[in-house]
């Protein structure tokens, strides 16, 4: 027999036979990506595609620096650095500078990711993580371009911003208002001011199904966090607004379909069980929903998603799975043994 033949490799458990690894995942995530980041460059010009490039870049550059300087193995191979990139890039103002946009990506791969050891060690989202941070500078964070608005590549200056800035669909839903001049069918296809590559729930949806029938991901995350933000808002409608028409702007605007698909759902920050993953999801469309209806800034998922985060530990801890071939002693024999 050639044993040379069967490639075997010894490696510990969980075994599972199968062609992925982390690469095919990650180009599947960014694949998925491509819809919602050409409604972006159609909204918002090319400057979204710029400003996602350097953020990719940047996000690669700084892998490959920790590891070469820490004397670790590359791993730039495996595309995790591309996905945080585009996540990023994502979840920013497309007038954002370059300079801030590259800040972050070093948190973000850095601190967020590779200090804890890297790709499948760090406890939160490391795009998100670096979106929190940026909000050092709230001015620039907080300023959204007008749908329509072809944003130049080149340096943009806090005049030239200021004139093609807009109010968001979430800034009058935070007073209690309906969105004004915005119909809930822009609020779907993305004619709507936001982070660039949060506003089109429909190129976000594509690849919500595209990752499911690739198996990258499970619908328990996006589902429980999709549906309790639907379900609270509906059951509480703000101002006396119609709470069904309430509920759908509520769900299609900000950050809920890119956080719910995207980002809740990182293998290394979200629970491992499927009622965990309820549960996860549960927790982040209430957050969501509190702080936007509480909260001094009118968005809450990218703070809810780091808050359940820090919770993955506590939920996995509790909620998992029986050992196999474990048999759980009753109280009666527990007391006996304690008593001997």
């Amino acid at each position: 027999m050639d044993y040379k033949a069967l490639k075997l490799k010894a490696s510990s458990s969980p075994h599972i036979r199968s062609n992925e690894d982390v690469r095919s995942i990650m180009l599947d995530v960014i694949i998925a990506m491509v819809p919602a980041l050409v409604a972006a460059i159609y909204f918002f010009g090319f400057r979204a595609l710029t400003v996602t490039v350097v953020s990719v870049a940047a996000c690669v550059f700084f892998e490959w620096l920790y590891r070469k300087v820490m004397h670790k193995p590359q791993s730039i191979g495996d595309l995790s650095a591309v996905v945080t990139g585009m996540l990023l890039a994502f979840t920013c103002p497309v007038s954002i500078p370059y300079w801030m946009i590259v800040i972050g990506d070093a948190f973000a791969i850095i601190i967020v990711k590779q200090l804890y050891g890297g790709l499948g060690k760090n406890f939160m989202n490391p795009a998100l993580g670096a979106r929190a941070f940026l909000f050092s500078w709230a001015g620039t964070m907080g300023t959204w371009v007008a749908s329509g608005t072809n944003v130049g590549v080149g340096p943009v200056s806090d005049a030239a911003v200021d004139a093609i800035t807009a109010a968001t669909p979430l800034s009058f839903l935070h007073q209690g208002l309906m969105p004004d001049g915005t119909t809930l069918l822009q609020c779907f296809m993305g004619q709507i001011g936001g982070s660039m590559g949060e506003v089109s729930a429909l190129m976000l949806i594509i690849g919500g199904i595209y990752l499911c029938w690739r198996k990258v991901i499970t619908l328990h995350i996006p589902l429980a966090f999709i549906l309790t933000v639907a379900v609270v808002t509906f059951a509480f409608p703000q101002g006396g607004q119609d709470n069904f028409t309430w509920m759908l702007y509520n769900v299609l605007s900000g950050g809920v379909m890119l956080g719910a698909i995207f980002m809740a759902t990182d293998y290394a920050s979200s629970p491992v069980t499927h009622k965990g993953q309820i549960i996860f999801g549960i927790g982040c469309g209430l957050i969501t929903v509190f702080i936007r209806y509480f909260g001094t800034y009118s968005e809450g998922v990218c703070f809810a998603i780091l808050v359940m985060n820090c919770t993955v530990w506590l939920i996995d801890r509790y909620i998992k799975p029986a050992r196999f071939g474990f048999v759980k002693a009753d109280k009666s024999e527990k007391k006996e043994a304690a008593a001997k």
